[in-house]
């Protein structure tokens, strides 16, 4: 459906441009993968972008549904500011954390010139907004190079000065400018030259402005022109051939450059996108810390070694003074390469590529307070650290869980299951849950959202990965317990269907309920509660409200049990009191005599606990 032109750029713009932007680069998600080979032919530059701006997309949207459906619309200043924090706290890799800069130069613009009463800017404010965004995305690397998305980020904003009139045609000045240096990146960069493709990052943000121009105009940009940027060698056409990674062809020419033919730029700072490597220390590559959101190893390049280079990525989110982080980027930089810090106002993301994670999670530390850390290990055979690894056979079947806690991240991996970690507020995106399908590695999956709220994001990940020819069967689990019955009777030796029903019976037989404290007063179906009162909610109503966690556990606990029960599982949060649970198995164990207890450490899970009746 055609869009309406913008003269001016306002919220509802912004609104339009994250989901163009957003499809967009979900069409483009596997050609850009397939170019993606300079510092790390790791294959994630597309995925990258496309889960940073998905982020950033829901954020904007969260802020119009607290409008609902009437007349009044959010400012441009809360929604550009939600687009820049859901870009920051999901930016993926180094071009996902380039990208969520570059929204945040916009944002600092957009908000502060937005016009009073009218909530919208101009031509002239957006072409300040663009430069904002390429100078604060250059500052952010800690030794940019050319032949990058920092290249193409600074002639989409060259050239948007250059242009008079309205927004569209400052977006489509932009892009177009865009579309010739990113043309030009081969001949900056002599890895992308002998590969034969333009910069994937680059690639990327023209897909992003292409977004823009059609938000702006109306008028969608063809699929040609954002392909490869006009001009583009001939052999970037390689990328059409790319399924779900790299093509041979393309492989063979990062494989070569990694051997070392041809001369490399010195230095460089961001994945797939602005970075070049130096080699760091040859420290033991071991990760010294207590969580790990995911850990991942890259796809191996397996026709030839590489020269060295940093075995590990590391990212995480950083709640930090502007001190604290100055020091942090020296001591980051010391340690390894492809170091990027980007945010402010005491929130940040760092990525750096090390060799010993441990040390670079233990700078954060020190720095502040460090949480969603992600620790990538390039894996045996890569660009990195050479040699050869056979491709992995697919297995027939995996189980991927959404997870509340680390405690349960493990109990479900020990299980055999993948797990997706989801910290309190921060839901995975349907992006995050299709990579989990991919990295099960399976023909058939089986998908436990373990929450009701994920419903509709994991359906989402399902068809996605339907259309990538992955057989998944989505089993609506409301709570992490159902997910715990229903992966006790997996057996991946049963046939698919067969399985996914008795999975399905095991989960919606188990009746749930967690114990939390209510942050605010608030209308419940158990009375008003006040902010830090008790709650307890049994199949997702508040049923009992009260001050001490132990007797409202309890008191949960003997209502489910009144309609029978078999085994009654706990999980224990990090908060819950002490000597809570053994009060539990007691009361279970002397009122219940038929009815066996199962405990289990739930980590930082939000509630305090979890019930399970089966």
């Amino acid at each position: 459906m055609a869009q309406v032109p913008q003269t001016f750029f306002d919220a509802l713009a912004v609104r339009t441009w994250c989901g163009l932007a957003l499809g967009a680069l979900g069409r483009a998600r596997e050609e850009i993968d397939a170019i993606n080979v300079y510092p790390v032919a790791d294959g994630d530059t597309g995925t990258n972008l496309y889960l940073t701006l998905e982020s950033a997309a829901t954020a904007v949207e969260a802020v119009f549904a607290g409008y609902g459906t009437g007349a009044q619309e959010p400012s441009l200043a809360d929604t550009v500011r939600a687009m820049a924090h859901g870009a920051l706290i999901g930016a993926r890799g180094n071009s996902g954390t380039i990208l969520a800069q570059l929204l945040r130069g916009m944002a600092q613009v957009l908000a502060a010139r937005e016009a009073g009463e009218a909530s919208r800017i101009d031509g002239a404010g957006l072409r300040l907004a663009l430069r904002r965004a390429a100078d604060s995305a250059r500052e952010a690397v800690a030794h940019p190079v050319e032949g990058t998305v920092l290249t193409v980020a600074s002639a989409a904003a060259d050239a948007a000065e250059g242009a008079e009139g309205d927004c569209g045609t400052v977006a489509r000045a932009a892009y177009d400018g865009a579309r010739a240096a990113l043309a030009a990146t081969p001949g900056q960069l002599a890895v992308l030259q002998r590969a034969g493709v333009v910069d994937a990052g680059g690639r990327g943000l023209v897909t992003v402005l292409g977004a823009l121009v059609e938000a702006c105009t109306g008028e969608a940009v063809r699929e040609a022109e954002g392909a490869r940027g006009a001009g583009a060698p001939r052999e970037a056409e390689v990328v059409r051939e790319a399924a779900v990674g790299p093509s041979r062809a393309v492989s063979e020419a990062v494989c070569a450059a990694a051997s070392g033919s041809g001369s490399e730029p010195a230095s460089g700072s961001v994945s797939g996108s602005v970075t070049g490597s130096r080699s760091g220390p040859g420290s033991d590559p071991r990760a010294r810390v207590d969580r790990v959101d995911a850990v991942r190893e890259g796809e191996p390049c397996t026709e030839g070694a590489g020269d060295g280079g940093p075995a590990y990525e590391v990212i995480y989110l950083l709640e930090a003074g502007d001190g604290a982080v100055a020091r942090l980027r020296e001591r980051l930089d010391v340690l390894g390469d492809s170091l990027v810090v980007v945010g402010g106002d005491g929130l940040w993301n760092v990525h750096v590529h090390v060799d010993d994670a441990g040390a670079a999670v233990e700078a954060g530390v020190e720095a502040g307070r460090p949480y969603r850390i992600r620790i990538t290990h390039f894996g045996l055979g890569d660009v990195h650290t050479g040699g050869e690894r056979p491709p992995r056979e697919r297995v027939q079947r995996a189980v991927v869980a959404v997870v509340p806690g680390e405690g349960l991240a493990g109990l479900y991996t020990e299980a055999g299951a993948t797990a997706v970690l989801a910290r309190p507020g921060e839901p995975p995106a349907s992006g995050e849950l299709v990579q989990a399908v991919r990295r099960a590695h399976a023909r058939e999956v089986v998908l436990l959202p373990n929450d009701a709220e994920l419903r509709h994001t994991a359906a989402a990940a399902a068809e996605q990965a339907r259309t990538e020819g992955i057989r998944v069967a989505l089993i609506p689990t409301r709570s992490a317990v159902q997910g715990i019955a229903a992966l006790a009777v997996h057996e991946p030796e049963r046939r698919f269907d067969e399985d996914v029903v008795q999975m399905t019976s095991a989960a919606g037989a188990t009746r749930y309920a967690e114990v939390l404290v209510a942050e605010h007063q608030s209308w419940t179906t158990a009375g008003i509660c006040q902010a830090g009162d008790v709650l307890g909610l049994i199949d997702g109503d508040v049923a009992v409200i009260g001050a001490d966690v132990t007797a409202v556990a309890e008191t949960v606990l003997d209502r489910m049990l009144q309609a029978g029960g078999e085994l009654v599982t706990l999980v224990v949060g990090d908060e819950a009191p002490a000597g809570a649970a053994d009060r539990l198995e007691v009361r279970v164990r002397e009122s219940y005599l038929a009815v066996d207890t199962t405990v289990y450490p739930g980590g930082r899970q939000g509630a305090l606990l979890l019930i399970g009746v089966e």
